[in-house]
């Protein structure tokens, strides 16, 4: 007997039709047991936002996975914890497996780490009425709650049991460790195992609608560098001078605004600085220049970003940048850029668009409305996309709030609970598909 490979968006498929009926009984347990739990969710949030668990303060960083620990091993999971080489200065990753029977393998990601530090003068846990302002409250303690609270559910009827689960709560998706290819090591092995991968960063809405990302952004850079003749600024112009490093780099920055541009594409100059002597120092990201106006600049820096939705649009942006720096230089200067990746880009995917259908039937199902995919260009890089050219991925299944990463980031309390319903309805629909 010949059997036929189902794919992924053939077995979306499947699926989306056959949850066309209401909730099933089981289903309806599921969302009683997530309804049960909303006060001691809070709880749980309050308690993991209350410890600072900046980037660069791994003993923060390891007190909030060890919480998260502590609740999956009381789910049945078993727990490890990843260290990462001492040089690079990160917490390292905690992980869960759960191994149950035959069905579909998920990959969960989430992140212990925030972009406050030790020190920050931003509280760490204010109410204020149906909201919570706090240090990563919604970015991303918010969803690593929903998260928890979606498999706890799960647990209280029995629909874990045969659900294959891995879990990856980094400790440096704000400030990822260098290098990456360490640093993401393991999740990119899960992501080669799953065939969905889930992952809890903060829901956006976009015209009143709540929406999920099946495609993000790459996150990169480039630095470009430029030369001049140092000279008094009478000759500036002229054959024998040259124009300087700052023309130059003008001109260059100017003509990427020009010739550059598409869809989907930003190329963002940061920072730049420019004189008769420049300096940089990277572990402040600060730049200082001596010059004087009547000195023709001899040195010029620019420290940009590179954001792009696919490696053929990467390789496009940067074959035009290359162009326009090594041709066309006024005279007296010359140029160089160089550029780097940190985040590879997440294009969509019909298998992609297919989960966000699920998504939103299950989420239509409980009467918590439709979900939408959210533009790209609408949301920054994440952990997912390390696994996308390997699985079938979705983002965006953590908690509502506004202001992520500023000092009035803030949490809707309301979307944990709904956030734990819809998770743990598309999981339970997932799971219960075979092999």
């Amino acid at each position: 007997m010949m059997f036929k490979k189902i794919t992924a968006a053939t077995a979306i498929f499947l699926l989306a039709g056959a949850a066309h009926a209401q909730l099933t009984e089981t289903e309806q347990r599921i969302v009683a047991a997530v309804r049960q739990r909303t006060p001691a969710a809070l709880e749980l949030l309050e308690k993991s936002v209350r410890i600072n668990s900046g980037t660069l303060n791994p003993e923060g960083v390891r007190a909030v996975g060890e919480i998260y620990r502590a609740e999956l091993d009381a789910l049945g999971f078993k727990t490890r914890w990843i260290d990462m080489p001492p040089a690079m200065k990160r917490a390292g990753h905690l992980v869960a497996t759960h191994e149950g029977g035959q069905g579909k393998r998920l990959l969960l990601l989430g992140h212990l780490d925030t972009v406050f530090e030790k020190g920050s003068s931003v509280p760490l846990w204010e109410r204020q009425g149906d909201r919570v302002r706090g240090q990563g409250v919604n970015d991303m303690k918010g969803g690593d709650v929903i998260m928890i609270e979606a498999l706890r559910a799960l647990k209280s009827v029995g629909a874990l049991d045969q659900a294959n689960l891995e879990i990856m709560f980094t400790g440096d998706e704000e400030r990822g460790g260098q290098p990456l290819q360490v640093a993401r090591a393991d999740m990119v092995a899960m992501g080669k195992r799953a065939d969905y991968a889930l992952s809890f960063e903060g829901s956006n809405k976009h015209d009143g609608v709540d929406t999920a990302s099946i495609a993000r952004r790459s996150s990169g850079g480039w630095v470009l560098n430029v030369k001049g003749k140092p000279a008094h600024s009478m000759g500036v112009f002229s054959a024998q001078s040259g124009y300087g490093a700052i023309y130059e780099t003008a001109r260059i920055l100017n003509a990427f605004r020009e010739q550059v541009i598409e869809p989907s594409l930003t190329f963002n100059p940061g920072l730049a600085f420019g004189g008769t002597n420049i300096s940089y120092a990277e572990d402040t990201a600060t730049a200082s220049a001596f010059g004087k106006s009547n000195v023709i600049a001899r040195d010029a820096q620019v420290l940009g970003d590179l954001r792009y939705l696919s490696p053929e649009q990467g390789e496009r942006a940067r074959r035009k940048m290359q162009a326009i720096v090594s041709t066309g230089n006024l005279p007296g200067t010359s140029a160089t850029i160089s550029f780097t990746e940190s985040y590879p880009p997440m294009p969509p995917t019909d298998a992609g668009r297919k989960l966000v259908e699920l998504y939103s039937k299950a989420s239509q199902d409980a009467g918590a409305g439709r979900i939408d995919v959210l533009d790209p260009s609408l949301r920054g890089a994440g952990d997912v996309q390390f696994v996308a050219p390997y699985t079938v991925g979705i983002d965006g299944l953590g908690a509502q709030g506004r202001g992520s990463h500023t000092d009035d980031e803030d949490l809707e309390i309301a979307s944990i609970e709904r956030g734990a319903i819809r998770a743990a309805l598309l999981i339970y629909r997932l799971t219960q598909a075979p092999h």
